[in-house]
Order: structure tokens, then sequence, then C-alpha cells
């Protein structure tokens, strides 16, 4: 559910966005998330909109900044006060040349597009075909006798983002460490503008092929929420099925490469057989590894190729071939001395940066959309309180893991509540969306 608040105004010369930033801050104080911050370009200026993830739905507070005298738009940062909006308000920056005054800093976030090149700013007339980028070198902080520079990156393999490290240093103490994101930078969000509703959701199946079925179902829920159409009960049952593999996919996918990286070769080998056993029921159930072409616009896209019951069945004995070698990981000594202690979030930036999911549970910081704004076949389903750590172990690598491995469990759970209600009950899977 999103609801929005009244549309405030900044120039340059008129600084009218005290309400607006007030607002904002006085709901994060109350408890509401940051969820984003985002651009959109007008005829004069640039209407800026941030969301918040509240107890039980998302609101939107609009400002339109306006040229000042000498065209320039500002309006006061939030991210001195809101952490979590610093990499927003700089791709901001970036795409529309709005500054956020009062920005800790503000050097490029995406990569410059060369001169001549427009920016991919979504609501202005230009479409470029993809972005042009030309690789500055990244900004020196540290200067003095001795100190060099070491550019690690941005090659990287697999899907993890490509990110240049910038390592300044003496010799042995690192005096300054600048990471520089988003070298995969598209301009997704451009992307879905001229293009049917069929076609936005093969573009958001696509812009994170891990997540394929969650960016689908994002994009779904925003426009049948525009069309005030709601999918048919089967399709959100099924959604709810599609949605708890991919979530048991990536957790396995982590595991795999935590045991990989502390070098134990037959549990690596054993989490991507279980990983590999999952993904190919995905692939009976929908016709591909991804569950692509299932979550669509009003429901589901075509009928699922398995019986809920196989899925059920299917799922249940490969979570307990998962729940052995879990057992069995948790008691080998090597693997969580590498991980107990290693990489502590501190329970309070969790909370004042909006960590989610299994990184923000470990650090004892709990928002889970399924639990506390529910959609689809969650709202008909008893959802349990996935697993949030807190106390002296909360926030390191262990943490982490052992939430995400509590989140396979639940999602073993929730699959066999959704497909029984499916044996009782199928239904039509799809409801129209006019445009």
């Amino acid at each position: 559910m999103m609801s929005a608040d009244p549309v405030f105004t900044a120039t340059a010369g008129r600084r009218r966005a005290g309400p607006w930033r007030a607002d904002i801050l006085a709901a994060l104080a109350d408890g509401a998330r940051f969820a984003g911050l985002f651009g959109t370009a007008e005829p004069v200026g640039c209407r800026v909109s941030v969301v918040l993830a509240g107890p039980a739905d998302f609101r939107t507070h609009t400002l339109l900044v306006e040229p000042g005298p000498r065209g320039e738009l500002v309006y006061p940062a939030l991210s001195p006060v809101a952490p979590a909006a610093f990499w927003y308000e700089r791709a901001l920056h970036d795409l529309f040349d709005v500054e956020p005054v009062g920005h800790p800093r503000l050097d490029p976030l995406l990569l410059a597009a060369p001169e001549g090149v427009a920016a991919p700013r979504p609501g202005a007339p230009d479409r470029p075909d993809r972005m042009h980028q030309r690789e500055d070198a990244g900004p020196a902080d540290v200067a003095g006798r001795g100190v060099f520079s070491i550019p690690f990156g941005p090659v990287r393999s697999g899907v993890t983002e490509a990110i240049e490290f910038l390592v300044e240093t003496p010799g042995e103490d690192i005096a300054h460490l600048n990471i520089r994101p988003h070298y995969k930078h598209r301009g997704v969000a451009k992307a879905f503008e001229g293009r049917t509703v069929d076609d936005g959701v093969l573009v958001a199946e696509r812009v994170e092929g891990i997540a394929s079925v969650a960016h689908a179902l994002a994009f779904s829920h925003a426009v049948e929420s525009a069309a005030g159409v709601e999918p048919p009960a089967a399709a959100g049952f099924w959604r709810v099925v599609l949605a708890e593999l991919e979530r048991i996919v990536n957790h396995l996918d982590v595991l795999t490469r935590s045991t990989e990286a502390a070098g134990l070769a037959a549990a690596n080998a054993r989490f991507g057989w279980h990983k590999e056993t999952v993904m190919r029921l995905v692939s009976a159930l929908c016709g591909n590894r991804f569950g692509r072409g299932m979550v669509v616009p009003g429901g589901l896209g075509r009928p699922a190729s398995v019986e809920p019951a196989h899925v059920g069945a299917a799922i249940r004995d490969a979570h307990e071939r998962i729940r052995r070698d879990v057992d069995a990981l948790l008691r080998t000594a090597s693997f969580l001395d590498r991980v107990r202690g290693t990489g502590w979030l501190d329970p309070a930036v969790a909370r004042r940066t909006g960590a989610l999911g299994p990184i923000g549970r470990g650090s004892g910081f709990d928002d889970d959309d399924r639990r506390h704004r529910p959609h689809d076949g969650y709202r008909e389903l008893e959802v349990p309180a996935f697993e949030v750590t807190t106390g002296a172990g909360a926030g390191d690598a262990l943490a982490r893991l052992r939430v995400r491995i509590a989140e396979i469990d639940a999602a073993v759970g929730l699959i066999a509540a959704a497909v029984t209600r499916l044996d009782r009950s199928p239904g039509p899977l799809r409801r129209a969306v006019r445009p």
C-alpha cells in the first residue's frame, strides 16, 4: 500500500523545503525506515520523491526542486541525518545535477557520461540506448610523504557488483579506502519508460538474475496498485511458492560461497548440490532456472508445470538433507572460527542505515514485508517471526549465517502451507490489467 504526502517546493531563492524535510525526519524518529530517494525530470526542475516504510504501508514525500536565479537546483540534504540517503543523493546529483546542500561527499557515484552523451534521467525526453561511461580516476583523500594509491578492480566475476577499491597507504597501514561501485549502472529506471506492461515485467526480471521473482513481484505490485487490481488467490499462493524457492536458492548460494572461502571442499560440494537441487525444481516448475515468465501484473503468466503436492514433497526432501549438512557445518570448529566475530555490524548502525534481510536481522533490526506489510498469499498464511539476533552474538558473520539458516526453515514451512491451500482451491491465475 502506497500513500502520498503533499508536494513541497524548493528553489535557491525561496527555501520552502523545510516542512518536507521536517516531515521525513519526524517519521524516521517515529520508527519509519528510509526506503529510497528517486528523481524524476520535470519540464522545469526535478521532482524528488522519498519513500519511507512505516509499520503497515509505504509513504512518499515529494519535493519539487525548481531552478534558482542562476538555474541551480538545490535542496537541504537528508544524508547528514538519514545516512541511508547517502548513495541515493549522490546518484540524484549525477543524473539530474540537483545538489543536496550539506551532503558530506558528492563525488560521482555513477561513472560520468562523456561530454555530449545524455544521462539516463527518468522523466526526461532523451533516451540513450545505453550508458556510455568514462573511467576517470577516483579521488585521492590522503597526501603526505610515502603515501601511494593502489587501485583494485573494478573487474569481478559472477553476479556480484563490479567495484573499484582505491587503497591509500604509506606501506603497512591503510590510511583510507575509497569504494566506487555502480560500474554496471545500466539506466534501468529509464529502461522502463514507454514500454507496455508485458514488456516492463521482462525488464524487471532482468534487473538482477538471482532475484528475477523478487523484481517481477515489485513491478507487478506497482502496476496492480496503480490499476486497482487484486490478483486471484491461487496466483497469490503460487507467488509465495516462487518467492520462497528463490529465497532458499540465494541462502544456499551464500552457504556455498562461505564454505568455499573456508576451504571446506566437502561442505562446499554438498551445499552446491543442494542449491542445484532446488534450482532444478524451479526449472521443472517454470521451464527455466530463474522463475521467469511466471509473475506478471494481474497474477501468474501461465500455469505451473508441476503439481503443488509434488513441489511440497520435493522441497521437504531437499530440506531434510540440507538440515543434516547444516548441523554438521555448525559443529565444525574450523568454520566457526572463521565466521564468529567476523564482519561485525553494530546493531545501532544497522538500524540507522535501514539494513534489511539477514544483514539487518543479524544485527537485531527486523523489518520484513511478509510480516509487517504482507502481500499476495502471505496475507492468508501464518508468517513466522523470522529469527533476529540480539545481545552479545549480534552483528557478526555467524549471526547472519544463522539467520539465513532459520529463513530456509521458515521458507520450507511457508511453501508447505501455500501448496496445501493450492490443493484445496486452485482457482483462476490472472486478472486483466488495463493500461
